[in-house]
């Protein structure tokens, strides 16, 4: 909250912001929570471009009526800096092959043309907006990787005035920036839009959870399924509308990708964010990614004096507070339906043939059958592996070339590493790509039916893959870049 109240300081005026405002956060700490709604303004707004555009449409709509009154329409610009990510148009129409990519994006630019030249001029006609091109990366990834600063700075009259980097975004997954001690969550295009033109967003001072992490995870434990343990943790609990923030000796061993991960998931645990403080891991990330030295020292220079850098043995005041060991995480998969339905790896076979039953595709299975389910012979396709009574109406004929096929109820017919959840994380992907090397080395394909497809967060990804050698053993398997 020290980021909300610096924000009510700089833009106290006595009519948005007022000093009752201001009070009602210093007062927060009595109860850890207030009724009082406050107006809070970002320092600037991500967009993706199918919310960004009719933002731009409006600010056309706008020159142009100004001029129809005779005024100069380059007076109207944002107010606040916009940066809008070409990511959501992007579609896996080709794949498994290695021009996929380029066919993706050649196909893209002819679908979506005149939104993309369209955009183009609205880069260069409007002062404050800029635009990330197609096939770049996912808006929230590019986000972190180069657009966030962690520290904000303006000129004023002749005068450089630093303050946190704050954003709302145009997608749900804006919070993933979080992890780089900048707060944002996403909002609605009309929100976006008016934080865009200088409005403040409305919002009740919000409950504050406090989630300590202790211990380490054990090696092979990756940080999607540390994710997915706090994700459950989370949804018990209950932090609709709150603001979560990590904290705990735990966090000198997780590594900012990881807290970006967990960051990225606030909404699947239902909360407006999950931030985690600014400390040595940040300004490493910021060093990594290439951030200039100045911003750098002036990163550590500005949270340390305005009491936002953690420190060892750090208790901040919360609302209320929960706790994870992390050396007790264990390898997890997303539930069948809802992320936050995790379910332990060791009992992935029960649980699919339980979701099968209450689906009403396969009566139980007979021991035999379970043993298969686990793994005891080929996959599903025209070879039946489980003992499973079918009813015959169940199954499904596709034909892939030339080829006729039979799929059974649970045949796997996607297999997408897509989710920006993953994607965004070297050791997530790096393990996915030493994975495929270990199935190519054992002469292992994938099904003909089975559409495969590889979408890296970033070019980033794109290039350590490529430098660890293991872009071949994807390619190998369907996953192509």
């Amino acid at each position: 909250l020290k980021i909300l109240l610096e924000n009510q300081l700089r833009f106290a005026d006595d009519e948005s912001v007022d000093q009752e405002d201001m009070q009602a956060l210093v007062d927060w700490q009595k109860e850890g929570k207030s009724s009082r709604e406050i107006g809070y303004r970002p320092a600037r707004v991500l967009m993706q471009d199918f919310t960004g555009v009719p933002g731009v449409v409006d600010l056309a709509s706008m020159r142009a009526a100004v001029e129809k009154l005779g005024e100069d329409p380059a007076r109207i610009n944002p107010l606040s800096p916009v940066d809008l990510v070409i990511d959501h148009s992007v579609m896996v129409d080709k794949f498994g092959h290695p021009t996929a990519f380029q066919e993706n994006v050649d196909i893209e630019m002819q679908r979506n043309g005149e939104r993309y030249e369209f955009l183009r001029w609205g880069q260069k006609a409007f002062d404050n907006f800029s635009v990330v091109p197609p096939g770049t990366g996912i808006c929230h990834q590019v986000n972190l990787e180069y657009l966030g600063r962690t520290v904000w700075t303006k000129e004023e009259d002749g005068k450089t005035f630093a303050y946190p980097d704050t954003l709302v975004g145009t997608d749900s997954h804006t919070t993933m920036i979080n992890g780089l001690g900048v707060l944002g969550w996403g909002v609605g295009g009309i929100e976006a839009e008016a934080a865009m033109l200088g409005q403040p967003v409305s919002m009740l001072i919000p409950e504050v959870i406090g989630f300590k992490l202790t211990g380490k995870l054990q090696e092979g434990i990756t940080a999607t399924d540390l994710v997915l343990t706090v994700t459950e943790m989370l949804r018990k609990k209950g932090v609709v509308g709150k603001f979560v923030e990590f904290y705990g000796d735990g966090l000198k061993d997780l590594p900012l990708a990881d807290r970006a991960t967990i960051a990225n998931m606030a909404p699947e645990y239902g909360a407006t964010c999950g931030f985690f403080p600014v400390d040595d891991e940040t300004l490493n990330y910021l060093r990594l990614t290439g951030r200039e030295d100045s911003q750098i020292a002036l990163v550590e220079a500005y949270s340390k004096a305005q009491g936002l850098w953690r420190e060892p043995g750090d208790e901040p005041v919360f609302t209320d507070t929960l706790s994870l060991d992390m050396n007790e995480v264990e390898a997890s998969l997303a539930g069948p339906k809802r992320p936050q339905d995790r379910v332990a790896l060791k009992d992935m076979a029960s649980a699919f043939n339980k979701v099968m039953e209450e689906d009403g595709k396969a009566l139980p299975t007979t021991e035999k059958g379970k043993l298969a389910s686990e793994g005891g012979q080929t996959a599903v396709g025209i070879e039946r592996s489980y003992e499973h009574d079918f009813k015959h109406s169940d199954s499904q004929s596709v034909t892939m070339g030339e080829q006729d096929f039979s799929l059974d109820p649970g045949a796997v017919v996607i297999a997408a590493i897509t989710s920006c959840t993953n994607t965004s994380n070297p050791s997530v992907m790096m393990a996915a790509g030493l994975l495929a090397r270990n199935a190519r080395e054992k002469g292992l394909t994938t099904k003909p039916w089975v559409k495969t497809s590889l979408a890296p967060g970033s070019k980033v990804v794109t290039d350590y893959l490529a430098a660890a050698n293991l872009n071949d053993d994807l390619d190998a398997l369907g996953f192509n870049l």
